[in-house]
């Protein structure tokens, strides 16, 4: 998802006394090549690292960045780093900048896999540069009590005044028990702390300008960087993106009407599949009437103890495998197998995740002012949604979100807004028409804000993290990242549809992996 800070003021380009710098400066952007240096190259130490595939030539690093931004010199936590280093030295444009989304993939995991998940184009040109966010991962991780955790997790979806009572409180303990366990970062978790880390690594970098690739919630960080830096970018390509500019209900709609709308996708495309599981079936109706049993306890797959299927485990289902085409032949030999309660279904049906350290709720509640007064208000969003998405209902991603937030005891410092963003180059802009978790709305609505810097690439299929599902949106980012020529706007790259449940994770291709999965998981943004 999305965040903010105070209003970004932007700064002016520095003006070079020597015409002939200027020219050398100008050509070199037009050329793709990156822009003279600063000085304090010598900020970050390197020191060599290897990859889990033992692939590419990695360094690794550390930055340290103040806790709270708004005082500099107070505590601070170490931000970690690893770069694959550009395979072709003589042709590097500069670094590559990634983050993977979440919020709280990792964005060191997501440059270690660079050999797998970029192409050779951007390998060669690139030091791929990935960073673990504040409080993810290898950033002074923020952790919270798993018991609460859990706790939380069964209280989600409340049906009554009284169960929303609790689930507040269960937030409240949660909240403070991050905070307790992790300290004063617990409450600095918000995109607009990240956007100044992140300009806090470009320093260290020692580049005046950078490219930056971010996908899903790593759009979020893009944008509010472009808005607060707009002359610190040389390139920027947001793949899936968020809009923070959404309220409650409008991001509730969106979210319900992307997993409805991708959902319908995989049921036309198994009507004219053979080889799909529910060829013969309608399965939009399937679902339906999978829903009303589970919503009336007639669902429980065989186990010791057995396992009860849940109408939120279904729309869980639903979200997690709308991501990625490529699983809807096991999408829906799972669909037909809880049909049937077999026991194969059981050990695919998770009530939750497993427990880990904890930092998507701390960003969104920092990020998203989702406070729904009453239980009552809450149940007529939901009645809302349902007639809005008679197959689906909701997005368990959208609710969870929501619900998760309700009386979480950080204050809301970077709220919803519109993007201001003016000076920047030309940003690439990505997202599918039938995107489960960064609605297509999103993305359109945020490259309207953006305004004449943004060009719009729509890929017209289903899925999360266009660069893997299309080679045609792939080229385009490469193309524009190397050469920062854009794709005209209103460009549209065709669907692609899967053909063979063998090549589930790779790209249309073959050629590379798709990384979000095992970075982020599901029940994210990615």
């Amino acid at each position: 998802m999305s965040p903010n800070p105070p209003p970004t003021s932007l700064i002016p380009r520095a003006k070079l006394a020597v015409g002939a710098l200027i020219a050398t400066l100008f050509g070199q952007l037009l050329t793709g090549t990156a822009a003279a240096a600063p000085e304090n190259t010598s900020r970050l130490a390197w020191q060599p690292c290897e990859s889990p595939s033992s692939q590419g030539t990695f360094e690794c690093a550390t930055v340290k960045v103040p806790v709270d931004w708004k005082r500099p010199h107070g505590d601070t936590i170490d931000l970690a780093l690893a770069r694959h280093l550009a395979t072709d030295p003589d042709k590097r444009i500069g670094s590559l900048l990634v983050n993977p989304g979440g919020p709280g993939g990792s964005g060191v995991s997501f440059a270690l896999a660079a050999p797998d998940v970029f192409s050779p184009e951007l390998l060669a040109r690139f030091d791929i540069v990935g960073f673990d966010p504040r409080g993810v991962a290898r950033s002074n991780p923020l952790k919270c009590d798993e018991d609460l955790i859990n706790a939380q997790g069964e209280l989600l979806f409340p049906d009554s005044a009284a169960s929303f009572t609790a689930l507040r409180a269960a937030n409240r303990a949660l909240g403070a028990s991050c905070r307790e366990l992790t300290g004063p970062l617990a409450d600095h978790m918000d995109t607009g702390s990240v956007v100044r880390d992140m300009d806090a690594i470009r320093a260290g970098l020692g580049e005046q300008r950078i490219s930056y690739y971010g996908v899903s919630y790593g759009t979020a960080i893009g944008q509010q960087y472009a808005e607060r830096y707009p002359h610190r970018i040389r390139a920027m390509t947001l793949d899936s993106n968020m809009d923070h500019s959404l309220g409650n209900r409008d991001f509730q709609r969106t979210e319900t009407d992307a997993v409805e709308s991708s959902y319908g996708q995989f049921a036309d495309w198994c009507a004219r599949t053979t080889s799909c599981a529910l060829h013969d079936r309608d399965a939009r109706a399937l679902f339906d009437s999978l829903h009303k049993r589970a919503e009336a306890g007639d669902i429980v797959l065989p186990g010791d103890p057995p396992q009860p299927v849940t109408p939120q485990d279904l729309q869980g289902l639903a979200l997690s495998h709308m991501y990625e085409p490529a699983s809807w032949f096991d999408f829906a030999q799972l669909l037909s197998d809880i049909d049937a309660a077999d026991p194969a279904a059981a050990g695919a049906v998770r009530k939750y995740g497993e427990p880990t350290p904890y930092p998507f709720l701390s960003v969104m509640c920092q990020d998203y002012d989702l406070n729904v007064p009453s239980y009552s208000s809450l149940a007529r969003i939901e009645r809302e949604l349902a007639r809005r998405a008679p197959v689906t209902r909701f997005s368990t991603l959208g609710w969870t979100v929501q619900t998760g937030c309700q009386d979480w005891p950080a204050e809301v410092t970077n709220p919803q807004r519109r993007l201001h963003v003016d000076g920047t180059p030309p940003i690439l802009m990505t997202n599918s028409r039938f995107d489960p978790a960064t609605p297509y709305s999103w993305g359109s609505n945020a490259a309207r804000q953006i305004g004449r810097e943004a060009v719009l690439l729509t890929y017209d299929g289903v899925g999360h993290g266009d660069y893997w599902l299309s080679p045609c949106t792939r080229d385009a980012i490469d193309t524009y990242l190397t050469t920062l020529k854009t794709p005209r706007k209103g460009t549209h790259c065709p669907a692609v549809w899967p053909t063979d449940p063998s090549a589930q994770r790779r790209s249309p291709n073959g050629e590379l992996i798709n990384p979000l999965p095992d970075l982020v998981g599901t029940g994210t943004y990615r």
